[in-house]
């Protein structure tokens, strides 16, 4: 295949995309139930153009635009009506088949939430869910049942996942039920969740479809030795990079009192896409242009992050993580002042420094170069694969479900995730004093951004890292970063391009 190149104003190779529609799996055909034939239209503004599948022919939403001539400013506007596909479809009796990944305790809590929903729902729904595995066994699992009798009505997936089986155009644009009267969410409700957080699984490579929907999330933090840093003269975590150096480096010369007299470091880095990303963000960057649909490694600002991280390298003051939570346990030992990680970490954080110099300690945002911090927010959304209207409508029913403050506030006391609705937080007064630590990260929610949500993200975190450790060995950062630029761009394309056509065999 010919691929036309050009050069991005930074020296970024651009790919672009193919223009023509993904493909379709032949799939076994639903019947359209009949009450969908006469839905009635809801009136909505321009502003607002939900994307939504209307039947299994997939024909436009657009119906019917008119000028309104009667405004009470005098003037025309155009009105635009669209189909609510979901209005009238009755999701009574229906079953919905859960696959998830969630153990023991987290197993016990989704499966009781699961029974609170069953009992009380108005429509007679029934909700089954199973665990099937990590999340790449899920992935496997969805690919080898899709669009057949056998495929789940509600799955647990990230971005780049649900982005891949979109190629197929095998999930339901989750728009078209956020938008229904009857059964979607009002504008209080929608305002009520992080906004950062419900636009991530929006994908712009899809025509901004919604693939999925937020259940929980985790962020990155930086962990830091409260009790060191007042050894060294600072009352506070650092703000900014410059800071960040300045503290980390005057670590190597002042190990803490506490620590193990083991040799002391400022900053372990763990070589993760992830914290790529992270710094890359802290510097006001990104790894992907949405206008473009383009990856965007090789930035102005991707590449001062890493040269901060690398010059952190070469004076001494940092270091990679040479082996698995490697970093946690020297930050517990008292031989490591910062560290970068999850939320998610933050029992394992506290775990490792009871088991290790017992000093107090605290999170923070990354430092930053902006006046307000962008921390990189992520986890597994649930997206509904394309079925009867009547199961897409009763999956949707359990999301809501799910989503709610009360339920969220019971997931997050079992988990230690951060919810996703800003109205959790009145339930998790109790969760908040007995976690000081976990009640800070809160502050931060509003300021979330994420990696790219598009089909190959999987196998391009793994070059990421490669290009990482690369610059952290002291490569040529602008060149490491171009070469891994123009490696995901081909990877990206690659995979809009795949042929996934696959006969449906009658079992």
């Amino acid at each position: 295949m010919l691929v036309s190149i050009f050069l991005c104003f930074y020296g970024c190779k651009t790919f672009p995309l193919p223009t023509t529609t993904p493909v379709t799996i032949n799939r076994q055909t639903q019947p359209i139930p009949s009450n969908t034939v006469t839905n009635t239209r809801n009136t909505v503004t321009a502003q607002s153009t939900p994307s939504s599948r209307i039947t299994s022919t997939d024909q436009p939403i657009l119906t019917n635009t008119r000028e309104n001539q009667t405004t009470p400013t005098g003037t025309s506007t155009l009105i635009v009506e669209y189909l609510d596909i979901y209005e009238d479809v009755d999701p009574s009796g229906h079953t919905v088949l859960f696959w998830h990944h969630f153990t023991r305790d987290r197993e016990e809590t989704i499966q009781e939430i699961v029974n609170d929903f069953n009992e009380t729902n108005l429509w007679g729904i029934t909700v089954v869910a199973e665990n099937q595995g990590y999340q790449n066994v899920i992935f496997k699992k969805l690919w080898d049942v899709l669009q057949t009798p056998h495929t789940p009505n509600l799955v647990l997936l990230y971005q780049n996942q649900a982005a891949t089986f979109q190629l197929s155009d095998s999930l339901v644009n989750i728009d078209s039920l956020m938008t229904s009267i009857p059964w979607g969410l009002s504008e209080v409700e929608k305002k009520d969740f992080f906004p950062d957080m419900l636009s991530q699984d929006v994908s712009t490579v899809f025509e901004n479809a919604r693939l999925g929907f937020p259940l929980f999330r985790s962020m990155e933090m930086l962990y830091y030795n409260q009790d060191w840093l007042s050894e060294l003269g600072y009352d506070h975590p650092p703000s900014n990079p410059s800071e960040f150096k300045e503290m980390a480096c005057k670590a190597i010369q002042q190990p803490f009192s506490k620590g193990s007299s083991l040799e002391s470091m400022g900053y372990e880095i763990s070589v993760d896409a992830s914290r790529l990303a992270s710094w890359t963000f802290a510097f006001g960057g990104n790894l992907f242009d949405e206008e473009t649909a383009q990856y965007s490694f090789c930035s102005s600002a991707a590449e001062s992050a890493m040269g901060f991280l690398q010059n952190l390298v070469d004076q001494g003051c940092a270091r990679k993580v040479y082996e698995a939570y490697a970093d946690q346990k020297h930050f517990g030992n008292g031989d490591l002042l910062f560290s970068v990680g999850t939320s998610a970490g933050i029992p394992y954080y506290d775990q490792a420094v009871k088991n290790g110099s017992k000093f107090n300690w605290n999170i923070a945002a990354l430092p930053h170069e902006m006046e307000k911090p962008v921390q990189n927010i992520y986890g597994v959304s649930l997206s509904i694969p394309k079925a009867t209207m009547e199961e897409e409508l009763a999956a949707w029913i359990f999301i809501k479900h799910l989503t709610s403050p009360e339920m969220q506030a019971k997931w997050v006391k079992v988990s230690g995730y951060y919810p996703v609705r800003r109205s959790t937080e009145e339930y998790l007064n109790d969760y908040f004093q007995e976690n000081d630590v976990y009640r800070l990260g809160w502050e931060f929610l509003e300021y979330g951004a994420y990696e790219p949500c598009v089909p190959g993200y999987d196998i391009v975190r793994d070059i990421a890292s490669e290009a990482f450790t690369s610059i952290l060995n002291g490569n040529n950062i602008t060149i490491v970063l171009e070469n891994l630029n123009d490696k995901a761009n081909t990877i990206l394309l690659e995979q809009m391009t795949l042929d996934l056509q696959n006969e449906y065999v009658e079992p």
